[in-house]
């Protein structure tokens, strides 16, 4: 069962197995305040258990596009239509946050985003990466890359 993610009160619920389950919490938050703000959308997430097929689909794109396999557990994702765009979020274990951006109009942006929480070493998989940092009042200093989707990968 999907459960509403709060920016107002954040709860490491969910998340308690990672070993940055503080950071990674407001690093949730941040992005359900930034869906709330932006699209009027209430940010949901099931358990990686429950959202298995979407976990794999953002699996299956990390390996075709780039070689990457996540070493990390997945604990939680999200799923959401707004204004054409299909956008997946996985929060892994690890304190790790990927995002894919896939609109569904031919010649859309299509693209997979990295956060990583507070306090989190660059996992080996990610070392070819860099990583821009940007302040949050909910997670501390966030760092995040992307890489653009260049194959297709049609949402589920």
């Amino acid at each position: 069962m999907s459960e509403l993610v709060s920016f107002t009160q954040v709860s490491t619920e969910g998340l308690e197995s990672s070993p940055v389950a503080d950071a990674l919490a407001g690093l949730r938050a941040n992005e359900a305040r930034y869906f709330k703000n932006t699209y009027d959308h209430d940010f949901r997430v099931d358990s990686a258990d429950d959202a298995r097929a979407i976990v794999n689909w953002v699996a299956e794109i990390l390996d075709a596009e780039r070689g990457i396999v996540i070493a990390a557990p997945a604990l939680q994702a999200s799923v959401a239509e707004v204004d054409g765009i299909h956008w997946v979020h996985v929060f892994y274990e690890s304190g790790l946050a990927i995002n894919v951006l896939y609109t569904r109009a031919e010649g859309g942006k299509r693209a997979v985003g990295f956060k990583l929480s507070d306090g989190m070493e660059v996992p080996e998989e990610l070392g070819a990466f860099k990583f821009a940092r940007q302040r949050s009042k909910l997670a501390g200093t966030i760092r995040g890359s992307y890489f653009v989707i260049k194959g297709e990968h049609p949402p589920l």
